[in-house]
């Protein structure tokens, strides 16, 4: 284990407490990027929207964040001395996780049990879904009855509400053999026991006949007990004010510290919200340090549906980041209009000069399948964070990369550990190749090493959080300074 001064070990210690915090307060992807943005504003960030024109709005020195979809988020510094064509420093992360999601049509009895039809979003170990006590959060669209639109509502039924049973051994002596199942029968959470309304309620179904509806109304599609616990969180008057809602199910059991030491974390969605939260304090605090003699841009980046291939409008394959980046290389940032002439001639130069720090989870050395492992790369949680590396090109990283990350590692004194993937072993990937392609610009792949990755319940370093956020605190104000210092 590596020796950590006792400064160090309480400022980690206090920001793996605010990460359990944030944990327990993100049980979404909608309900994440909210948090980042209160932690935003809180910090001074204003808050700008794709549907207006930032010109005379982003200014030398000021600070700004815009969101998409509510699940994905970009958030920027302007260093005093920024002109379009100089370095942007990026760091990117997803707000989503493997999860599973109430289907558009959820409404299922069977054997006098009311149950919650679902869809698998991602590549989720589902077994580890079985016999968990289930919340439900997410966004539900109501109708605002003082403006007549249909607004959104962030929702989170933070109570044990669903369970998804396994079978008894008695009645499967082999389940332990090979725990096979079929994800959409035996996949399907628990809500309750059934009665005779909830097995078909005509009242219900002559009320929605009242009025046209091209769908089926959300009481023919859903149970009406669960419309009624969303009504009573969002304090609204009946199940008819719901127009729609986008639902996923989180395991109730709240992330804490564990270990002897509670060196470690333990909590669902540590895939990805360990980097959206280290990058958000990351920017934050390099925020108030240098930026009178900054000469480029300090930007995170936020996406959704990484784990489901990122090609989504608010996705890392989308035009999210291109278009801000766009939008930042076409303004002076000094109250006066757009620059003139060639604005695409120095998104180029900005993209040629700057670099996008890709940060995803990797994965740590297991103890009991250490043979799954490459021998000689295998990280462990607590060292700090890991480069990853894949010849293939599954993860962005080269030597250039490496020597940039080396002096910024150095100076802050930040631990660094490498992985490749063992030869016998598929690779996954990230958001790196996606928008290295996209860009043209210099990326480097890295990540908190971390233990069961994509289960529900997931084991990171409380120390590995301290790590990243002086790291990327360090690239932030680094950057401009040492980009030119390393010739390609």
């Amino acid at each position: 284990m590596l020796r950590v001064h006792l400064r160090e070990m309480s400022t980690a210690i206090n920001y793996s407490n605010e990460f359990v915090s944030f944990l327990n307060a993100s049980h979404s992807p909608y309900h994440a990027v909210e948090n980042v943005r209160q932690h935003l504003l809180s910090h001074g960030f204003e808050e700008l929207t794709e549907r207006g024109n930032w010109a005379g709005k982003v200014l030398h020195k000021g600070k700004y964040f815009v969101t998409r979809n509510n699940s994905s988020l970009i958030g920027f510094v302007v260093g005093n001395k920024w002109v379009p064509g100089n370095p942007i420093a990026i760091t990117g992360a997803h707000t989503d996780s493997p999860v599973l999601r109430i289907k558009p049509i959820s409404k299922r009895t069977n054997e006098k049990y009311m149950q919650v039809g679902i869809e698998c979003y991602g590549g989720g170990i589902w077994h580890s879904w079985f016999d968990r006590d289930l919340g439900l959060a997410g966004r539900v669209f109501v109708n605002d009855k003082n403006s007549g639109k249909s607004i959104s509502k962030l929702v989170d039924i933070n109570r044990p509400l669903l369970k998804i049973p396994s079978l008894a051994i008695h009645l499967d002596r082999s389940v332990n053999e090979k725990f096979q199942f079929n994800k959409e029968s035996q996949l399907l959470p628990v809500l309750g026991l059934a009665n005779e309304d909830s097995c078909g309620n005509e009242k219900l179904k002559q009320e929605s006949t009242e009025a046209f509806n091209s769908i089926k109304s959300i009481v023919e599609r859903h149970h009406e007990d669960l419309l009624k616990l969303v009504v009573k969180e969002l304090s609204l008057e009946s199940v008819n004010d719901i127009v729609d809602f986008e639902l996923i199910l989180y395991d109730h059991d709240a992330a804490c510290l564990g270990g002897l030491n509670n060196e470690f974390v333990y909590s669902g969605r540590l895939d990805n919200l360990t980097s959206t939260f280290t990058s958000m304090h990351g920017l934050t605090l390099a925020s108030e340090t240098n930026i009178e003699n900054e000469e480029g841009i300090r930007l995170i980046s936020m996406f959704d549906h990484e784990e489901i291939g990122s090609s989504s409008a608010q996705g890392a394959d989308s035009n999210f980041l291109p278009n801000i980046l766009e939008r930042l290389t076409s303004l002076k940032c000094d109250g006066t209009d757009a620059t003139d002439p060639s604005p695409r001639s120095l998104i180029l130069e900005t993209s040629a000069k700057s670099f996008f720090l890709s940060s995803d989870v990797a994965h740590a050395v297991h103890p009991n399948y250490a043979s799954k492992y490459e021998s000689q790369h295998k990280p462990l949680i607590g060292q700090g964070p890991v480069i990853k590396i894949n010849a293939n090109q599954r993860y962005m990283t080269n030597s250039p990369g490496m020597v940039l990350l080396k002096k910024i590692a150095d100076k802050c004194e930040i631990p660094l550990q490498l992985f490749v993937v063992a030869n016998d072993s598929s690779c996954g990937s990230t958001i790196g190749p996606i928008l290295a392609s996209k860009t043209g610009i210099r990326t480097l792949d890295i990540g908190n090493p971390i233990l069961s990755m994509h289960s529900i319940r997931e084991t990171g370093g409380a120390l590995d959080i301290d790590y990243q956020i002086r790291l990327f605190k360090g690239f932030f104000e680094s950057y401009s300074t040492l980009e030119g210092e390393i010739i390609v």
